[in-house]
């Protein structure tokens, strides 16, 4: 990994393909030294199985917590079109990061599909 921060994250297909549909804009991830590296006008690759697609990262927000994230992003830019509701969300999200995750504190990538 280069000083600019982590070039490629793993991510579930279906949020894969919400991006890749234009639906997807944001990714929530927790404060790992790696995504803190992450920065505006980077390119960013998510990856899923065999499916790669390129992005470019718009901004980085930091949150304390899931739920102020939740106050101030929209659901649907985060979840797309998966018809899951904020506290579903806030389910699935509390899944993939358990508490102790949560503390290194919350970030909500913008991103949009490199063309």
């Amino acid at each position: 990994m280069s000083d600019t921060g982590k070039s490629e994250l793993n991510i579930r297909r279906p949020y894969l393909d919400l991006i890749e549909e234009g639906v997807k804009t944001v990714e929530v991830r927790v404060g790992y030294t790696s995504m803190r590296k992450i920065h505006a006008g980077q390119d960013l690759a998510f990856v899923s199985g065999d499916k790669r697609l390129m992005t470019r990262v718009t901004r980085v927000t930091e949150y304390p917590s899931f739920e102020a994230m939740l106050d101030s992003e929209d659901p649907r830019e985060i979840g797309g079109d998966l018809g899951e509701s904020r506290e579903e969300l806030l389910k699935v999200i509390r899944e993939i990061y358990p508490p102790e995750k949560e503390k290194l504190g919350v970030l909500a990538i913008g991103i949009e599909v490199s063309r």
